[in-house]
């Protein structure tokens, strides 16, 4: 076994994009004095299981429909390269789709006991994330070569990764909480948009109809310019509307991380020079959250 393989195949450098969405919904729920470690806990080993799923996914994927190919200028793939063969990792995807099920069902027994209706609910939400890991890019119709990727992401890591992990805590739901859960699922957003304009090229000759490859590199960095814009202002108009302390302004302290993403994915022309971006809009968004959920816990 390729340990060294193996873990670049997990792509740790994703994981703290994919703690940002439970932890902006536990942040919120501590404000609320609904804060619990063991829920959390859970929560965080079930998005991070999803997470390599998904990555895994992605790698096999991308290596049988062609956009990971040898002309590709991100970091190597594995199954691509030829580090980790078809085989195992088909074996490896059973595995984690095996071991979030059994996260994911252990978390709603922690957040519900015998609920039978919430607890099937969000179950029905979990296998949907599942879903959504294993075909985005893996599958005879990936929904990530057809542009839905944006979407799906806005959904996941954000409105579903912020009010679902919320619920868990508080088995209540609050209308305000769609605003910081845009926010989050903006920034990611975010993150994969400078991917796929770094893989325009690539993804263009192998059929994998991104949003930057449908509208051009020009508009993709518009766009991604309104995503970062459209996510501070989300969480602006949530703290104009449950202002009480200047302290949930803390997280204005990010803005200038993002202006700096914002520019690279302008200026930065070659596809290896955008790649450190991916990681920076990552760390961006997890401080945003950290500092958004401190600012409203200390109000």
């Amino acid at each position: 076994m390729n340990a060294k393989a193996w873990l670049s195949a997990f792509r740790l450098r994703t994981l703290p994009l994919a703690l940002a969405s439970i932890g902006m919904g536990s942040f919120l729920a501590a404000a609320r004095d609904a804060f619990n470690w063991s829920i959390f806990s859970f929560c965080a080993l079930t998005t991070i299981l999803l997470q390599i799923l998904s990555n895994l996914a992605n790698d096999y994927g991308d290596t049988v429909n062609g956009a990971d190919s040898t002309e590709r200028k991100g970091p190597a793939r594995m199954v691509q390269s030829g580090q980790i063969t078809l085989g195992s990792m088909k074996n490896a995807l059973m595995l984690f789709v095996t071991l979030s099920l059994a996260s994911g069902i252990y978390l709603l027994y922690l957040a519900f006991g015998f609920q039978l209706e919430a607890f099937l609910f969000f179950f029905v939400l979990g296998v949907l994330a599942i879903f959504a890991a294993l075909a985005y890019t893996a599958g005879r119709k990936p929904y990530g070569y057809m542009g839905l990727g944006d979407l799906s992401v806005l959904i996941f890591f954000g409105l579903i990764g912020v009010m679902g992990s919320y619920y868990l805590y508080t088995q209540q739901m609050d209308v305000y909480l769609l605003l910081p859960a845009l926010s989050c699922g903006l920034f990611s957003v975010a993150v994969l948009n400078v991917n796929n304009i770094r893989d325009i090229e690539s993804d263009k000759k192998a059929g994998k109809y991104s949003i930057p490859v449908r509208i051009g590199r020009g508009k993709a960095i518009v766009y991604h310019w309104g995503l970062l814009i459209l996510g501070v202002s989300a969480a602006l108009v949530f703290t104009y509307l449950q202002y009480t302390s200047w302290t949930q302004l803390l997280f204005l302290i990010t803005i200038p991380l993002f202006v700096i993403n914002a520019k690279a994915v302008k200026n930065k022309i070659e596809p290896h020079a955008l790649d450190p971006y991916l990681k920076q809009m990552a760390l961006s968004t997890l401080l945003f959250v950290l500092l958004f959920g401190a600012g409203n816990l200390m109000s």
